[in-house]
């Protein structure tokens, strides 16, 4: 996907946002009466109506689109420079490396879990489950604690690093999807444009990150990393990273990851691209998604 299609879809997520949450709640009570609980079956009908939307947005002229935004945010290609096993039942919701450890949480009802990965082997072990009413979203280690959000739960799940023991839950408003920190504070995505800024004490927020792309709200911020004092983050349902501003909140850089798994690794449980880590120590970036069965060791180019 090129720099012009990223932002007719960043159109599309201006101008449908309110209409699509609208949408989805009620294709969410249509799904629970005629699919149930099948929660399967109900993303793979949500992912069906999103991409639809996502297509009739896309026949809007793109001289249009063009003209819309002046000031574009540089492109970045990339190049794999090692691929790593994944686990394909790890439905990434989290990720992050430090101290040479990698760590993930993952997602999906009755699934979710906390599990340090060995790179090499990509062997997980499970540290800790969440209650299976609980659908396990980003995490981040800060000091001696990791910090574990959930998806609709409103709890966060606060742990200790050596024992892997959970210490507490703490509940915030809203929903959680992506969790990083800069050493200090927490930051955090629910799918709106806003990145808030917590107290990791307390969870009381701070302040709050607009995040734009040339004047366009971008909503649907995923999984967080920080790198080098920026924020990167997954968009959900793209195959792109945007690279944001703390300060300012604006998408200063993105990178286009499309076809990095080849189709030949996809399978029905394949979903989308989701999960990124910085090993600070020796600059190296890694990339996953949810049930990939590899994690990519990338470069930008």
């Amino acid at each position: 996907m090129g720099i012009l299609r990223f932002f007719v879809t960043l159109r599309l997520l201006e101008i449908y946002y309110l209409f699509i949450w609208v949408w989805l709640a009620v294709v969410s009570d249509f799904c629970s009466i005629f699919v149930g609980k099948n929660f399967v079956m109900k993303s793979f009908i949500l992912a069906i109506i999103i991409s639809l939307a996502a297509v009739s947005c896309g026949s809007q002229p793109k001289s249009v689109a063009l003209a819309q935004h002046v000031t574009q945010p540089t492109q970045y290609t990339f190049r794999v420079k090692a691929e790593y096993p994944h686990l394909r039942t790890s439905y990434t919701q989290g990720l992050q490396f430090i101290d040479g450890e990698l760590w993930e949480g993952t997602g999906e009802y009755g699934g979710s879990r906390l599990q340090y990965t060995d790179l090499a082997t990509g062997k997980s072990r499970v540290v800790a489950t969440l209650p299976k009413e609980h659908f396990g979203e980003g995490i981040t280690l800060l000091g001696d604690k990791i910090y574990q959000l959930t998806w609709q739960n409103g709890v966060m799940h606060i742990y200790d690093r050596k024992s892997y023991k959970r210490l507490e839950q703490r509940h915030y408003k809203g929903e959680g999807w992506g969790l990083t920190t800069d050493g200090q504070w927490l930051y955090m995505s629910d799918g709106t444009p806003d990145i808030r800024v917590l107290d990791p004490k307390t969870l009381e927020v701070k302040r709050r990150i607009g995040v734009t792309c040339n004047g366009t709200s971008l909503p649907y911020l995923n999984e967080l990393e920080w790198i080098d004092g920026k924020i990167w983050a997954n968009v959900y349902t793209l195959d792109q990273i945007v690279i944001i501003n703390p300060e300012s909140g604006v998408v200063e850089k993105f990178i286009d990851l499309g076809g990095i798994l080849p189709q030949s690794e996809r399978t029905v449980t394949t979903d989308v691209l989701n999960g990124i880590a910085y090993d600070s120590e020796n600059g190296r970036i890694f990339v996953t998604g949810k049930n990939w069965s590899k994690m990519f060791e990338i470069r930008l180019l």
